[in-house]
Order: structure tokens, then sequence, then C-alpha cells
């Protein structure tokens, strides 16, 4: 039975904010930034924009592709760090929005920035094991850093959205190995009824990101029997520029298999939508046969690996619906900071 993706979906929103913009406001060294950082600018949700309604436009976005009535939807799970509600789920207004309820089981998960991939790794179990028909995975955020913080200048929102299946006639790119790798590394946190989140500087890099990731990438290939050179793209999480190319350096991949899935120069880190729009954007440009390797990592720490192979019928699906280097690069509205401030409510009034 191959069981894999049968459609998928990105949104994006269209307004941005560079570099030299933060910087400029807070009296720092743009050049640094975007030297450091490997990033232009980044995405900026509106007001009326938020995970519900960025992962509602992906999952529209993702049963364009499928073609298939979203009744046959058995599950719905969202992962993110900005779910709207602390009580009430993202995913009943989600599964609500695209016509997949009563039917259906719902949830919400959280997992920092792997919170997508552990959606769509539950999907695509549920669909394994017979239990469902369809699942629904999606990752999306609407990240916030603190004002004058290095997040900030990354901090962004985007949702890719995939629908899991294991109807031959309708995969588009199948799933052939799965693996996780976990421990409790505390590099990035925010407790309840903070605004902010807070990490731990360059503890983020070695300790967490680049141990969780490499154990991962270790792990599955070895699970599969796999090296390297047998993938056309590779996928890794991307909170800045410069850690998927060190740590594809570190395993062995080169630039090119990385380049089509590093959209963060352009968009941002999306957190849990990161690594899962990079495989949209991979797979906007793959072709028959192509085999794919994704690895998110969630900040705590752990990642989920993938490794996919691409079918025939994603030639039918790429222009169902929009791509994403579309979604990145067309009809942008560049904002400056007080207007960015205003969107993302970063100027917090005085109760009277």
């Amino acid at each position: 039975m191959v069981v894999g993706i049968i459609g998928y979906g990105a949104h994006i929103p269209r307004r941005r904010i560079k570099v030299e913009e933060i910087a400029k406001v807070w009296g720092a060294d743009a050049p640094s930034y975007k030297k450091g950082l490997e990033l232009r600018e980044k995405s900026v949700p509106a007001l009326d924009e938020d995970t519900i309604t960025l992962s509602v436009e992906a999952a529209r976005n993702a049963l364009a592709r499928a073609g298939i009535d979203p009744k046959e939807i058995g599950a719905v799970y969202i992962g993110s760090e900005s779910h709207p509600y602390a009580v009430k789920p993202s995913g009943t207004t989600v599964a609500e929005a695209i016509g997949a309820t009563p039917a259906c089981h719902c949830a919400d998960f959280e997992f920092a920035c792997k919170a997508g991939s552990e959606g769509m790794f539950v999907a695509y179990g549920l669909v394994k094991a017979g239990l469902i028909k369809y699942g629904l995975g999606i990752g999306g955020d609407t990240s916030q850093g603190a004002p004058g913080d290095a997040l900030e200048y990354s901090a962004a929102a985007g949702s890719a959205a995939f629908i899991m299946g294991a109807d031959d006639n309708k995969v588009v790119a199948s799933i052939d190995e799965t693996f996780s790798f976990m421990h409790d590394t505390p590099d990035f946190w925010r407790r309840e009824h903070q605004f902010y989140p807070s990490h731990g500087g360059r503890f983020t890099g070695e300790p967490a990101y680049f141990a969780t990731v490499t154990g991962a990438v270790k792990g599955i290939l070895e699970k599969s029997g796999t090296k390297p050179g047998d993938f056309k793209y590779a996928i890794f999480h991307q909170p800045n520029g410069k850690f998927p190319k060190r740590v594809a350096k570190m395993m062995g991949f080169s630039f090119e298999q990385i380049d089509v899935g590093r959209l963060v120069p352009t968009l941002g880190n999306t957190y849990s939508g990161s690594s899962p729009l990079g495989l949209t954007a991979v797979l906007d440009v793959a072709d028959p046969g192509d085999r794919i390797m994704m690895c998110s990592y969630g900040s705590g720490s752990g990642s989920d690996a993938f490794i996919f192979t691409v079918r025939d019928r994603i030639r039918e699906v790429k222009d169902l619906a929009p791509k994403t280097r579309w979604l990145l690069d067309e009809n942008i509205s560049y904002l400056e900071y007080g207007e960015y401030a205003k969107l993302r409510r970063k100027i917090r009034l005085a109760e009277k």
C-alpha cells in the first residue's frame, strides 16, 4: 500500500518588513544582521490574519490539488506555537471552514517549531493504519519576537498543509520512511501569559538544533539504508539562513540539494511552517522519481525526518493552486516599522 501526500498547499501573508527597517529603529547594524542571519526581509500578518486563517487558505490549496470531497477527511491536525486561543482549538474552525466536519477527529499540536511535522506524522500514521481514508496535517505560525531582540528580525508568518492518503492513483509523493529524535534541551521557551518567547542565545545552536537535526538525519539514513547522494532535494528547519546550510554540509548534502527549500532569506522563520513550507516549494519544482528528505526541528528539543519519493501525478497538480515561490514574490507590500508594530500589536497600551 502506497501512503503519502495526495494534496499540498501553502499560504504566506503578502506584507513584508525589511531587515534595514527594523535595524534603523533600534540603532542596530543592518548589514551584520543580514549577513549573520542571511535574511533580507520577513512576512508580516495583517490584523485579520492568524494561524487559523493562514491554515484555512493552505488547506484549501491542498484540497484543490487533492481533488477530493473534504467530507472524506477523517482527521485535521494543526501544529503551531501561536494558536489564537489558549483554550479553544484551531482545528475545529479550520475543519468547519473547509467542509470536513462533523465526522472528523481534530487536535491542535504543540512542540515549538516541529508542531507542523507532528501533524503530518500523525495524519500519515492514521492513514497507514487504515483508521481513516484521508488525514490533513498543517504547520502554521504567526510568530513573535520581542522588540529589539534578534528574533524580531526573523519571526515571520506562513502555513503549509498536506493531505495524506493511500489512494495509489492520487499520491503525488509517497512517504517511504520516517524517524523521530528528541531529548530535553531547553533552548527556547515561553511560559503562560508571556507575550514574547525567551531563548538561550548561542545555546540554541550546538547542543540543540545541530545535535537534534543531525541525530534525526543519521537515524533516518541508517533506517532506510540511504546516503545523502540518493536525494535530489533536502529540507531542514530554517530558523535563519545559515543553520540549514551548515547542517547540510555536516551531513554531506550539497547546497544544490537544499537551495530550493531555503525560503528564509525572503520569508523569515515561520516556525511550525518552516520545513513544511520548504517541502511545498520543492514539490512545486520536483519531477517524478525525485527523492526528498525533510527534517524539522522544534526547541525543547526534537526533530521529525521523512523520506518522500515523487510520483507521476505531481505533473497534474502543480498548477492547480498558487505555488509557494509565487506567494513569496508577487503582490508584495512593504511596511514601515510603525505599521509593522501596529499589525503585530507591539504597542501595549496601559489599562485605565
